[in-house]
């Protein structure tokens, strides 16, 4: 789609659902033709079953892309399996990189050791663009409180690159709101939240990090890198908050 017909037609959502609540603008998006066919893509980390739970409430067939690194975690696997079960979704797709890119790329799996970006390229970038192929847009758990370029986020977002759209129904969310939804609905937490990581990745990237840090701080920690690169705005990578 042209980058005018697509800046137009987030601009209408945005201007139509801009007093919305969360819930609202999901339930929206996933019916609304001008929203086109989405996906939820979630790393079922420690706020990712707050969507995942309204997406069962209100359509438990949309599909949900889980990237699975081949790095993460053995407790978030595990987690995946749980809440994907407990919640009844029907569509869940894990997606890996392919095994020739791997063999090619990183035979002995130490990329991430000189090369953070290019890890993140392929095993989380590629195949989510690969993944997305098809559909009109994505949804994201991002918030405006995660800081940096997210700060003036809407609820839904142009992608020029690709000519999706991306939907953040959760923007407008505070801290307090995820932590009272999730016991509202008596909603398991991930396992590794309790033991000092409130920001969850791939296990050689992600550490523990103490009450006094940024939740974040854990995650490539002594770089630069706070993002994996596979969200977009206005033609550069954001690289501050959550990534999904």
């Amino acid at each position: 789609m042209p980058h005018n017909d697509l800046n137009a037609r987030v601009g209408g959502l945005n201007n139509w659902y801009r007093l919305h609540s969360a819930i609202s603008v999901l339930d929206h998006a996933l019916t609304d033709p001008k929203a086109g066919k989405l996906a939820l893509v979630s790393s079922f980390g420690a706020e990712s079953v707050v969507l995942l739970h309204m997406v069962s409430v209100l359509r438990r067939d949309t599909p949900v892309i889980f990237l699975d690194t081949e790095m993460l975690f053995a407790e978030t696997l595990v987690y995946q399996q749980e809440v994907s079960e407990r919640l009844g979704l029907r569509d869940v797709r894990v997606i890996r990189a392919s095994a020739t890119d791997l063999s090619r790329r990183d035979p002995d799996r130490t990329l991430h050791q000189r090369d953070t970006e290019s890890c993140c390229a392929l095993r989380k970038t590629e195949p989510l663009n690969r993944a997305l192929e098809g559909f009109d847009g994505w949804i994201t758990g991002r918030k405006r409180y995660q800081g940096g370029m997210r700060a003036d986020m809407d609820f839904f977002e142009t992608e020029p690159e690709t000519g999706r759209i991306k939907v953040n129904p959760l923007a407008h969310w505070a801290p307090g709101d995820v932590r009272t939804y999730m016991e509202e609905n008596r909603l398991p937490r991930h396992p590794l939240v309790t033991k000092g990581y409130p920001s969850i990745g791939c296990m050689p990237c992600t550490s523990p990090v103490s009450e006094d840090e940024d939740p974040r701080a854990g995650r490539w920690r002594g770089e630069e890198k706070t993002e994996c690169g596979i969200h977009f705005a206005n033609g550069r990578v954001i690289r501050q908050g959550e990534n999904a």
